[in-house]
């Protein structure tokens, strides 16, 4: 792995490459790529993207990737700052790109833990009701998880009583015994090393400024000639320039930023971020030994204030929904606290307030200002944005990749793989600036 980190300081030093700032791009295709594929951001998502295309080589022809994070690690926003859930599929709906790759993506992370020693655990979770429309709700959802072929179980208020009598569920419970916890960094390392054993090069504290979709012959479709990146050191404020066939904008929290430094002015991206708060637990009581959702409020931006568990089987709690401006406001304040205390208790009303602390947000980064979950409760409900974009050639758009991102990540990897080289769909057209 270090053989791999010298060599992709080596090929991106201002020294071995060409200075932007004594030259601009060319809109002529390059003689010949440094790279064939080009992945900016090093979250999950994009790792795993990064391992599916420098693993996949076609037929005749030899393939390199790099993998652009503008962070000095991999990882560091919304991929680590989640609950770490592995998502059974219950909220998205039919034909939905959330549904089909949470499924997919979940089967796809329980083998891969398996196979590769990430820790893990099936924890099971219930969705609680406390009323009888809350109840007819879990009743669609349940039905609805049949129909996709999604695991569930209704139980009634006193079989929850009995199973974990420190829990509130009046009206009875929803259980999907196939959702569960992952070690998300173990996770990041381990499609780290994957993707650099197949060759692929990850380049870190290096922020993408700069894009000029080339064209081939100088008539072609924009990309058609590939693709050249203004890239800047975050260290050093140098900048260099790399050229790549394919491009993949997997940045996260950046993603709507690297989509306007393509697009034309009519066609820019917006993203609403959606700060979630999570909060400590000092207590030992009450023991729930499962994840605990409350039923998700119509519109909602998120699935409410649950409970979760930690590998060590520490309680958490979050997160909740608190909009802000900037992804990088990830203060926790106690001033959250009694709206979340309020929510816990409708479910743990045996909680002990004083136990409770301000731990960590994460931001998750979305297209609409809610839509969260689809189906009868999900009023403007959002789908990930994964589109190979019209107009270009070999550029994949990744927008609004929140949850269940996590868990989806190995199957989103394997879809941009077939979308570049097997005739994979990803979204239909949307209104990025919406």
């Amino acid at each position: 792995m270090k053989m791999f980190a010298r060599t992709a300081r080596r090929r991106l030093q201002p020294s071995g490459l060409e200075r932007l700032a004594c030259r601009s791009f060319s809109s002529t295709a390059v003689v010949r790529a440094d790279f064939t594929h080009v992945v900016i951001g090093g979250g999950a998502v994009g790792l795993s993207i990064a391992r599916a295309l420098a693993s996949y080589q076609p037929p005749g022809s030899a393939t390199s990737t790099l993998l652009l994070e503008r962070h000095a690690h991999v990882g560091t926003e919304t991929s680590s700052r989640n609950s770490e859930v592995i998502h059974g599929g219950l909220y998205y709906g039919a034909g939905t790109l959330k549904t089909r790759l949470c499924i997919g993506g979940r089967q796809a992370l329980y083998r891969f833990c398996g196979a590769y020693g990430v820790a893990h655990r099936r924890t099971g979770k219930w969705v609680v009701a406390q009323d009888d429309a809350q109840r007819e709700e879990l009743q669609r959802v349940h039905e609805a998880c049949g129909r996709l072929g999604v695991p569930t179980r209704l139980l009634g208020a006193e079989e929850a009583r009995r199973a974990e009598p420190g829990v509130r569920a009046a009206a009875g419970v929803l259980e999907s015994p196939e959702t569960g916890i992952v070690d998300s960094h173990a996770l990041m390392a381990s499609l780290r090393a994957l993707f650099e054993d197949a060759g692929g090069l990850t380049v870190l504290g290096s922020a993408v400024v700069g894009i000029e979709p080339l064209r081939r012959d100088g008539t072609g479709r924009p990309g058609s000639g590939g693709w050249a990146l203004a890239v800047r050191n975050a260290a050093t404020g140098e900048e260099s320039r790399v050229t790549a066939e394919v491009l993949v904008n997997s940045a996260g929290l950046g993603a709507a930023d690297v989509h306007n430094l393509v697009a034309p002015e009519g066609r820019p991206a917006r993203l609403y971020y959606a700060k979630g708060n999570y909060f400590s637990y000092a207590a030992s009581a009450p023991k729930v030994s499962r994840l605990v959702y409350p039923v998700t409020a119509p519109g909602a931006g998120g699935l409410g204030t649950h409970l979760t568990l930690d590998l060590a089987g520490r309680v958490r709690f979050g997160p909740d929904v608190e909009w802000v401006s900037s992804p990088s406001s990830l203060d926790v304040t106690s001033s959250r606290l009694p709206a979340a205390l309020a929510e816990i208790r409708k479910y743990l009303p045996g909680v002990d307030a004083g136990a409770l602390a301000p731990d960590y947000a994460g931001i998750r980064p979305k297209l609409r200002p809610a839509g969260a979950v689809g189906g009868a409760a999900g009023s403007g409900f959002v789908d990930f944005y994964i589109r190979k974009e019209d107009g270009y050639d070999g550029w994949v758009n990744l927008l609004g990749i929140e949850s269940p991102g996590l868990t989806s990540c190995l199957a989103i990897g394997d879809l941009v793989r077939d979308m570049l080289y097997a005739g994979g769909q990803g979204s239909p057209p949307m209104d990025l600036a919406a």
